[in-house]
């Protein structure tokens, strides 16, 4: 398996967008902080031998800080997503921006344990946004993981040098 992480600049645009297609539905992020089309974010990725996408991280520069919009991996448990986010974090101090964020909904429970394990903390609950979401985005589900109710955003916010 290739090890090596590209730019996602690099990569073929239908790869990235059949990518979104079929791991979230479209490439269109609806979250608090915005509507962000992750085609044309900046991000990374690891590829296979195949030339298939098996883990993807897009991410915008703030003024201070740097916003993770989407992290995806399909193969678990092998270091690539946190691999990813170090990238991400390496780009951000480059950039000189004092922190990393990111948006989770409140069933992906998973994403919550990964992201705190990674040293990134609880900072906002944005109360019924996903409500608000589905107003613009009507496929969002009602239900997500564990069949908890999708209504809330958490942001997540990891300080760095």
């Amino acid at each position: 398996m290739n090890n090596k992480i590209a730019n996602k600049k690099s990569l073929e645009k239908s790869l990235v967008s059949d990518f979104f297609k079929k791991h979230w539905g479209d490439s269109k992020m609806i979250i608090s902080t915005g509507t962000y089309d992750c085609n044309d974010l900046d991000g990374y990725a690891f590829v296979d031998d195949n030339n298939e996408i098996i883990a993807l991280i897009t991410y915008t520069l703030k003024d201070s800080y740097c916003e993770i919009i989407s992290l995806d991996s399909i193969i678990e448990g092998k270091g690539l997503g946190s691999k990813l986010i170090n990238k991400v974090e390496k780009t951000a101090s480059e950039n000189k921006c004092s922190q990393v964020k990111l948006i989770t909904t409140n069933d992906n429970l998973n994403a919550l344990k990964f992201y705190q394990k990674r040293g990134y903390r609880l900072e906002k609950i944005y109360k019924n946004a996903v409500n608000d979401a589905r107003k613009i985005k009507k496929e969002i589900p009602k239900y997500g993981n564990y069949g908890i109710p999708l209504k809330d955003e958490i942001e997540l916010v990891k300080y760095i040098k």
